[in-house]
């Protein structure tokens, strides 16, 4: 089908395409910003008499709980769920759901698990240990700086005012940090907005650092703007610390050196463009910018001396504890990112250099102080030691030319869409390009050798960058997601902190319309053009190939929406099935997780793409439920773009003994529904060489017809 045929020019595309995006966006942020499940009757259940609970807050997804006293009814807490306020995505890429309760003082009346979809949980250590984590928060306050100890046990670690310390889960270390983050993000969140912590600051309403602004500055210039914090003490000045407490003299080194160096440090907001490229060279910066989520922020931390931050005991990637970071006194969350990073030329060399990360969902405003302290801990004593901690303090505030200043109308999703703006003009122009070439198809088809190479590189393009970089793939777990938040009443805006996702179902829902499943399937899927890959180094090293026999290969193809049925049903009828059977799919393992898992979900992952090289595309074909459920929506397709010519099928069989999906019918029709729209077809139907029917047009116009000449040159 040819461009003009549609009505449709380039431009016009561009604009539908950006229209409908922004429609998609504009439907689920329409929608109630609760994706919670409780309803006031469940926490009547779960918080029986003498406690009350409210009216859901008209302004945030909380309930109030109340306590009736002889005189008045007195506000006890809030209790809400961590998804509605910080839906921080686990291995499974979906977000934990933890019911949280706070009293009016920021102190934890206890937290219990809602729904959790951690694969470490499911399938190999089993519940139990992440309910006995989340019970330790009871009675631990928002204003303590709360840590996870490493490897399962707090190694004799005690809590105190300032800090507290609970226990990990041994080999789910990660999961239980994301828990741990869910917790801390969506409890600071309520505390700012209803308890009046942090000056009762709107965490939906802060600023934003500003990626367009770079100033290249030295090493000197950044010290005295003071882009570069720098805090320098030495022995003498800690040990006043300690005077006139039990912690005086306990320090033989302090005491026999005054004068020596204790700590030299530099503290840098490096995930700010003017310092961070100016800081670290070119290589180090996009490593960073590689690890970062968007609304992330890193840190840089650089010290010489006796004592630094990262202790003898100090884990890579964990809280490091002798650096807190507090906003408006507030604590804020801070990890290691376990990044080596290089300096730029002209910076000077440190003992040591850590490059720490505050998520998104933390909620830091990078236009207000940072107030960092290094609590400095004695001990006292051999068998029950008391502890003394006093602390230095260094305070950062970045310029207001470096940030974008808070609007009244931002929202946590909306910056994340803004933040990933370069993403997603990559993404929508990759998307152009297809769109184009799909409507170009003679142009495009017209050198089989040129549209090899074009497939090729656009395969590599969706692999590398919207698979591996944006971790867009799209699953059936975006289906069975969405099933399950209408099930319970919850709103679908989750949706809307994956712009990369939502915009490639607008893309995907407008390509079903006018050309089918194909294009998702054939072009745009990850795991796809892995198993393409897959096949073609299968038959560079000559590995015999095996074509599935007609009959059969038609029953084979049923298996898909058998198994797209029972993930459908269970995700209506049986959710507690769903985290089983949505594992069919090798997405999540190849793609999301980069094949670190555990080892049953990889030799899975791997086989299927072994059997593709044997088999073309055996797991698209055959097994995907996804590629069954876009089969299935393909149905409203608007076009039959594949060209046909009334001698396909009768008599040439060209085309379909050379599709290796077998998508072609022995009468020459294409089956829409299992076209994976490679085009092969289309380069043999416009090629004067392959196609048969074609060859002989030619034939037939380049034969001069002979004319009998009579004597005199006049004809018969």
């Amino acid at each position: 089908m040819r461009p003009d045929l549609l009505g449709l020019r380039v431009p016009d595309w561009r604009a539908l395409l950006a229209g409908l995006c922004l429609c998609v966006a504009a439907f689920f942020a329409a929608m109630p910003a609760q994706a919670g499940v409780l309803t006031q009757a469940e926490l009547v259940r779960r918080f029986p008499a003498p406690l009350i609970v409210g009216e859901r807050d008209t302004e945030l997804p909380v309930w109030p709980l109340f306590k009736q006293n002889a005189t008045a009814t007195e506000l006890v807490g809030y209790v809400f769920e961590s998804i509605d306020l910080a839906p921080i995505p686990g291995f499974a890429g979906v977000p934990l759901n933890l019911m949280v309760a706070i009293d009016p003082k920021g102190v934890f009346i206890g937290v219990q698990v809602l729904s959790q979809h951690e694969p470490v949980f499911l399938d190999g250590l089993g519940e139990a240990p992440l309910l006995q984590f989340v019970q330790q928060y009871k009675d631990l306050s928002l204003k303590q700086n709360i840590s996870i100890a490493q490897g399962g046990s707090r190694s004799g670690a005690r809590s105190d005012a300032a800090n507290a310390h609970i226990d990990g889960v041994s080999k789910a270390t990660a999961s239980v940090r994301i828990i741990n983050q869910s917790i801390l993000a969506a409890a600071l969140k309520v505390s700012r907005k209803k308890l009046g912590f942090g000056a009762a600051r709107d965490p939906d309403q802060i600023a934003q650092v500003r990626s367009d602004v770079f100033e290249q500055r030295t090493w000197q210039q950044l010290c005295d703007a003071g882009l570069v914090q720098h805090l320098r003490v030495s022995n003498r000045v800690v040990e006043k610390l300690f005077a006139g407490s039990a912690g005086a003299g306990l320090d033989s080194v302090a005491a026999s050196q005054p004068d020596e160096q204790f700590i030299d440090l530099y503290l840098a907001y490096v995930s700010v463009p003017t310092i961070g490229r100016s800081l670290l060279n070119e290589g180090s910066w996009r490593k960073l910018q590689g690890r970062l989520e968007p609304g992330d922020h890193a840190l840089l931390v650089m010290t010489s001396g006796r004592y630094s931050i990262t202790g003898e005991d100090f884990v890579r990637g964990s809280v490091p504890d002798r650096l807190l970071l507090r906003q408006e006194k507030l604590p804020i969350d801070i990890r290691d990112l376990d990044l080596d990073v290089r300096f730029a030329q002209g910076v000077p060399s440190f003992e040591n250099v850590t490059v720490l990360r505050v998520i998104a969902q933390a909620g830091l405003d990078p236009a207000g102080a940072l107030d960092f302290a290094l609590p400095i801990t004695r001990s006292k004593g051999i068998v029950y030691p008391e502890r003394i901690t006093r602390e230095l303090g260094v305070s950062y505030q970045l310029p207001s030319h470096l940030l974008i200043p808070a609007q009244a109308s931002s929202k946590s999703w909306q910056g994340i869409w803004r933040a990933r703006q370069n993403e997603l003009a990559l993404l929508i122009a990759g998307l152009l390009v297809l769109a184009a070439a799909l409507m170009m198809q003679r142009r495009l088809t017209s050198d089989a050798r040129r549209f090899v190479w074009m497939r090729r590189g656009y395969l590599l393009f969706t692999a590398g960058f919207i698979g591996y970089y944006a971790q867009g793939q799209l699953s059936i777990v975006n289906i069975t997601g969405a099933i399950q938040a209408l099930v319970a009443g919850r709103s679908l805006e989750f949706l809307l902190f994956d712009p990369m996702t939502v915009t490639l179902w607008g893309f995907v829902v407008l390509s079903l319309v006018l050309w089918g499943r194909g294009t998702f399937c054939g072009w745009l899927c990850p795991f796809g053009a892995l198993q393409e890959f897959s096949h073609q180094l299968a038959r560079s090293l000559r590995v015999p190939q095996i074509r599935i026999r007609t009959r059969l290969d038609r029953q084979l193809k049923r298996i898909k929406y058998i198994l797209l049925a029972l993930i459908l049903g269970s995700a209506f009828f049986a959710t507690a099935w769903t985290d089983r059977l949505v594992e069919l799919e090798p997405f999540k393992t190849a793609i999301t997780l980069n094949f670190v898992r555990s080892l049953p979900f990889v030799l899975y992952a791997v086989a299927l793409l072994m059997l593709s090289g044997v088999i073309y595309k055996f797991y698209c074909r055959y097994l995907c439920p996804f590629g069954g459920a876009l089969a299935l929506l393909g149905k409203v397709r608007w076009l039959s773009w594949i060209p046909r010519r009334s001698e396909c099928g009768t008599p040439c069989q060209t085309c379909r003994h050379r599709c290796e999906y077998q998508a072609i019918t022995p009468a020459g029709q294409v089956e829409y529904d299992e076209c994976f729209q490679c085009m092969d077809c289309v380069v043999i139907y416009h090629s004067e060489q392959k196609c048969a029917p074609r060859m002989l047009e030619l034939k037939r116009a380049n034969v001069i017809p002979i004319q009998p000449v009579m004597k005199g040159g006049e004809s018969l």
